[in-house]
């Protein structure tokens, strides 16, 4: 029997699209196979195993942080030039260097063009104090109620507040709240920015497994986004109260770096930080009756299917 390929909504061209799966042969045999599972089980979900693969994204050319031994390590490890990487991966899936606020052949390991900026203005903000927008490049899933949402990637799979959070008296605060998730690939622009103008705290470290976030993962357990290594900060905003980000780490995202201030205003759409390599996750979860999300992400996410937005466009508003 075929496997069933991942589709999305394409917001900007309002079609379905395929997804092309980096890795998708390895992934299907790690998620979807009795043994595949096991060896996730015993290897791929541990730290150790994406701090590995890390550390081979980061092999790269003229690498001046590293010493002479560390370089050594490296060639006789089997280590390559990660950066060599870079121009078949733009090839293969089509990235627009345009947007890129330097030039492919200036990044120096594959890592470092991984988590790559973008020229000021590649991603337009939505205007408007009372929109939210999306806080990623991403497919993204929206629940107006999500104690009331009948599954997320698959119709029964869902899970708590209490399980995202941690924190069972942090939950009660957003019942009956809005939820996004927002699932980064690993061609994605991979930093995060905030959906709202406010005031960000201290963000919380839970941490958890590595297991993969792909579809082809979470349709068999959608518990992996509570039981993965995530961040959780809460916003407070003027327009939307208090508002939870949520960056869950996955397989090869053992990094989740923070760039902003706690206790320092930002706006709508300021970085707030960003994954190292591999696919990832952006949760965001708003208090109930302070925002009303457009209504075409809604309409996919109640089939199950992700709406492809990129950063910067209109989410939501407040009723």
């Amino acid at each position: 029997m075929p496997a069933e390929p991942i589709r999305f909504f394409d917001r900007s061209t309002r079609t379905v699209k395929t997804e092309l799966v980096l890795g998708e042969r390895w992934m299907r045999l790690a998620y979807e196979n009795p043994i595949g599972r096991l060896f996730v089980w015993g290897l791929i979900r541990r730290a150790f195993f994406s701090r590995w693969y890390g550390w081979r994204m980061r092999i790269g050319r003229r690498h001046e942080s590293e010493s002479r031994v560390t370089q050594l390590f490296s060639m006789m490890a089997g280590g390559r030039d990660s950066s060599a990487l870079i121009l078949p991966f733009i090839t293969q899936y089509g990235i627009d260097v345009d947007e890129f606020a330097k030039s492919p052949f200036d990044y120096r390991t594959f890592n470092e063009f991984f988590y790559r900026a973008l020229k000021p203005g590649a991603r337009p903000i939505a205007a408007g104090e009372n929109v939210a927008v999306f806080p990623a490049d991403g497919r993204h899933l929206a629940f107006q109620d999500v104690s009331a949402a009948p599954g997320f990637y698959v119709k029964g799979a869902t899970f708590t507040l209490a399980e995202l959070f941690g924190d069972a008296a942090l939950a009660e605060k957003f019942a009956g709240g809005a939820m996004l998730i927002s699932r980064l690939c690993p061609v994605d622009y991979h930093r995060f920015h905030f959906p709202v103008a406010g005031t960000p705290g201290e963000p919380r470290l839970i941490n958890g497994w590595l297991y993969s976030v792909s579809p082809i993962a979470l349709r068999r357990n959608i518990r992996y986004l509570v039981e993965n290594k995530r961040v959780v900060t809460l916003v407070e905003s003027a327009q939307f109260g208090t508002v939870a980000i949520i960056e869950v780490g996955a397989t090869n995202v053992g990094t989740i770096q923070q760039s902003f201030v706690p206790g320092r205003a930002v706006a709508k759409g300021e970085e707030k930080g960003f994954f190292a390599f591999g696919g990832s996750c952006v949760i965001t979860v708003f208090q109930r009756g302070r925002i009303r999300f457009d209504a075409d992400v809604l309409e996919q996410s109640a089939q199950h299917v992700e709406t492809y937005a990129k950063m910067g466009e209109r989410l939501g508003e407040v009723p």
